[in-house]
């Protein structure tokens, strides 16, 4: 069965980077449009990124200028650094496929959390 596994999540203070992890068994992502998505309490889950196979990206506006999505297809792995992270950051982050019907088995993510 296709596991994702997201990592690299912590509690941080408003300003600060973290980088986050994705790695996945039974499946390669070098096929795949792959993106980073989050969810905060009691929100729907919302897009946060994408980057294609060729390496091209998209974001979100709310955090354009401040993530930065890659992938490395030799490693099956796909990250986002995030930098100047706010509260509003604080979710839970996951990845998983774009533009795919239904999407991969969700993994549990990693939480973000920015705080003082």
């Amino acid at each position: 069965q296709v596991q994702i596994v997201e990592s690299g999540g912590g509690l941080v203070q408003p300003g600060g980077s973290l980088r986050l992890s994705c790695a996945a068994s039974r499946i390669i992502f070098s096929g795949y449009v792959m993106g980073w998505y989050r969810q905060a309490p009691g929100k729907q889950r919302e897009l946060v990124a994408h980057i294609t196979s060729g390496g091209s990206t998209s974001y979100a506006d709310s955090v354009k200028g401040r993530f930065t999505i890659s992938r490395d297809n030799a490693k099956n792995a796909v990250y986002l650094q995030m930098n100047s992270l706010k509260a509003e950051d604080s979710a839970v982050y996951y990845c998983n496929t774009r533009f795919v019907y239904p999407p991969l088995p969700w993994g549990q993510g990693t939480q973000v959390t920015v705080s003082s």
